[in-house]
This record gives structure tokens, C-alpha cells and sequence, in this order.
């Protein structure tokens, strides 16, 4: 059992910028993913703070009862937690920022994806600032730099990385995931953490998006999703397996990835007469979650039956989206499938079209055929494929070629940006 202790988050300076010349600043993000202790901090940083649990019965009778009353201060940082709970405080928000338009005067914290919601007022445009707060990435947890993704575009492909780590300690990272409580609990006990937060997300948060007529299809369809990892996410296909309906099954995906339990990928094309697949990619946003909606702790998914490749490609992903929400190179994240299946499980796209790309390989051996999907992307882009990369579990970074190489998987987060 790991010793409690506070981690120092990436997103702290972000957060400190943003109070700096944003008037509102949103941290988004999963609920336990740790954004009250976030947002205290900052707090502590700001002079004369008050902060407003919605979570506290009292606290959100007397938010909703009297919103414009509830948000009503001169000067001052305000940080409200769990601002889906009151979503009508957002309008008087609007109105106390455009009379007084300091930055710094609120910071919200939520735990869905609350400018989705239709009930929504007009969502403070220009006045606010979203950032979104995964759980732990291994940078976070490891106290390392989480550079790959400025590394990758900044030096092409001469990155040069050796590991000690074998693939079984991936794998227990990768059934770890990264939610603080379940970082620092035994195995048994993060067992237990990860149905409690199911339970609570589907009988709490999930109701409070909307009317879920029976929990039982829920946790069924969550069960399918996780043993459909790394595949593309396709309501049809889902919808024949599970019983539901097509309707039922793309509202729940739906409200699965409100409540950021699950993402889904984009597909990646560089145009539209190329032959790519436009269907997304599922990923659970934490492979903890997975691995336990799946049943198979490290050793079970090191089995010849084993989970080891979804489950560790899930989990090169969700650490790739992590860094992109703190990383100086802005990129977005897509997957790339041609109807022939030649594939690249992870595109980053930069605004100016560079392109680089990750294929994830649960083995210690790299074969030529591993790069196949690598290799077309970068004969289809050219001079804007800055490298190609095949993360695995072996010790050392060996050349494939120009722009290619294979990588040890832990340069995700040991690599300085």
C-alpha cells in the first residue's frame, strides 16, 4: 500500500495562469480524479478565497434557492465544487463577471461534461476558461517530466531511450490506473475503491444527466465496453451483443463519456480521397477501470489469453491524452484505420498538419510487419510526418528506417519535453 502523500499535478500552473487573466476558470474532469484538492491549493495562493461545496445538502438548497445571492461578492476568489449539481448558478456568474471584469473571481470545478447540457444557459463565452484534470498521469505518480509528446514533434525521430522495465511492470501500472485512491490502496482495496465508484457513478451521476430506467443495462453495456477496448466503437455492433436497442445503447455511450468514464478516439484521415475508416476508437479514460470491469488483475492479463494488448494500448492513449492537456506543442489525438486495416493506433495532428505516430506493441520484440500502418502514414504525408514510433516492452530504442523507431514504453513519461 502506497504512503499517502500529495502529488504535485501539471495542471496546478495551468490553473494558476488561467486565475491570472481569465475571469472564470472550470477544471473538468472525472469525479476522484482530484480537483477539490487542486482548486484548494490554488485557493490557498489567492487572497480573501471562500469555497462552496455543492456536495454539502445545506450548501446546494441554499445555491439554488437563491443563485444570484449564492454567487454575490465584491472582490475576492470564489471556488464552487461540482458546479453540475447547480448549473443555474452559471447565469448570475455571467452577470457578476461582465459588471466587474477582474480575472480571477471564479473557479468551478465539475464532474461531467456540463456545457453539454441542454438545460444549460448561454455558457459564459469569452469569460471562461476550461481545463481538464485527468487522473495521475505516471509522471505524476513517478515524479517525472511527462515529455514524450513535446519530445516526439521537437526532435523528430532521435529520441534515444533505454528502460529497466519489463512488460509485467507495465501491466501493473496499467491495472493501477491513476485515480489517487486507487494509486495508493492494496490490490483488495482498490477492488473495492473501483465498484464503489462505479456504483456511485451510474446511481448518482449518471441520474443527475438523466433518467436511467435500469442500472443493471448500464453496468451490462460498461462490462461489454471493457472487453471491447481498443476496437472501434460501433453502436450497431454493441446493440446486437448486449440486447438494447441501437438508441439505448449511443444515449449511454453517451452519458458514459459525460461523466468521463469513457472517451472515444476520432478517426484520423488526410483527406477525403484516401481510403480511411471514419469510425472512432473506445478507450476507458482510466485503464484501472477496465482492468476491473474485465476481471484480470497483471497476471491475468499477462496470460496467453490475456487482455495485455487492448489493455496496454488503453493505456499508452489515455497517457497521450493526458500530456496534451499540458503540453507547449498543441496537437489532437485521433486513431487511423484504412478499410484495407492497415492502422496506427494514435495520430497527434498539429494545427499546421505535422503529423506523429504511435503504434503500441504489448511485446519485447518490434517485427518490420509491426510498422506497417506507421510506414503508410508517413508515405501518404511526406515531408509532414515528423517520425513514427512503436512503443513496446523491450529495454532499447532500435532504428526501423528513416523517421521510425520502436521505443521503450515508459519514455512516455520519462522523456523531458
Amino acid at each position: 500500500m502506497n504512503e499517502f502523500r500529495l502529488l504535485p499535478r501539471h495542471a496546478e500552473g495551468l490553473v494558476a495562469e488561467s486565475l491570472a487573466d481569465t475571469r472564470v476558470v472550470l477544471v473538468n474532469g472525472a469525479r476522484q480524479a482530484g480537483k477539490s484538492t487542486l482548486t484548494r491549493l490554488a485557493g490557498k495562493k489567492q487572497p480573501d478565497t471562500i469555497v462552496r461545496l455543492l456536495d454539502d445538502p445545506a450548501t446546494l438548497r441554499a445555491a439554488q434557492e437563491d443563485p444570484a445571492g449564492f454567487v454575490d461578492r465584491d472582490s475576492g476568489l470564489t471556488i464552487i465544487d461540482e458546479i453540475q449539481l447547480a448549473p443555474e448558478l452559471l447565469r448570475p456568474i455571467k452577470m457578476t463577471v461582465d459588471l466587474d471584469p477582474m480575472p480571477g473571481r471564479f473557479l468551478l470545478t465539475g464532474s461531467s461534461r456540463v456545457l453539454t447540457l441542454r438545460t444549460l444557459p448561454d455558457a459564459l463565452p469569452g469569460r471562461m476558461e476550461i481545463i481538464e484534470l485527468w487522473p495521475f498521469a505516471q509522471g505524476e505518480i513517478d515524479g517525472q517530466p511527462d515529455g514524450f509528446v513535446d519530445a516526439a514533434f521537437r526532435h523528430g525521430p532521435d529520441i534515444d531511450h533505454s528502460s529497466t522495465l519489463r512488460r509485467r511492470d507495465y501491466l501493473e501500472r496499467a491495472v493501477v490506473g491513476g485515480f489517487p485512491e486507487a494509486v495508493r490502496r492494496s490490490p483488495r482495496r482498490r477492488s473495492a475503491f473501483f465498484d464503489s465508484y462505479l456504483q456511485t457513478l451510474v446511481e448518482r451521476d449518471v441520474l443527475q444527466l438523466a433518467a436511467i430506467e435500469r442500472h443493471g443495462e448500464m453496468l451490462k453495456l460498461l462490462a461489454l465496453l471493457a472487453g471491447r477496448v481498443g476496437n472501434l466503437l460501433v453502436p450497431a455492433t454493441l446493440a446486437g451483443q448486449s440486447g438494447l436497442s441501437r438508441t439505448t445503447v449511443v444515449r449511454y455511450i453517451e452519458l458514459l463519456q459525460s461523466v468521463f468514464l469513457i472517451k472515444s478516439i476520432p478517426a484520423w484521415s488526410p483527406g477525403p480521397t484516401f481510403r480511411a475508416v471514419g469510425t472512432p476508437k473506445l478507450a476507458f479514460v482510466d485503464s484501472g477501470i477496465a482492468g476491473h470491469l474485465l476481471g484480470q488483475d497483471a497476471a491475468h492479463l499477462d496470460d496467453p489469453g490475456g487482455a495485455a494488448g487492448p489493455m496496454l494500448e488503453n493505456f499508452v492513449a489515455m497517457e497521450i491524452a493526458r500530456q496534451l492537456t499540458w503540453t507547449q506543442q498543441r496537437a489532437r489525438m485521433y486513431h487511423y484505420r484504412t478499410k484495407d486495416k492497415v492502422e496506427v493506433d494514435v495520430v497527434l495532428e498539429t494545427p499546421d498538419g505535422r503529423v506523429v505516430g504511435v503504434e503500441v506493441k504489448a511485446g519485447a520484440t518490434v517485427r518490420t510487419e509491426d510498422l506497417t500502418g506507421l510506414r503508410n502514414l508517413a508515405q501518404k504525408l511526406d515531408d509532414k510526418f515528423v517520425a513514427g514510433y512503436v512503443l513496446y516492452t523491450g529495454k532499447q530504442t532500435l532504428p526501423f528506417g528513416p523517421k521510425l523507431r520502436a521505443v521503450p514504453m515508459d519514455a512516455l513519461w520519462r522523456l523531458a519535453p
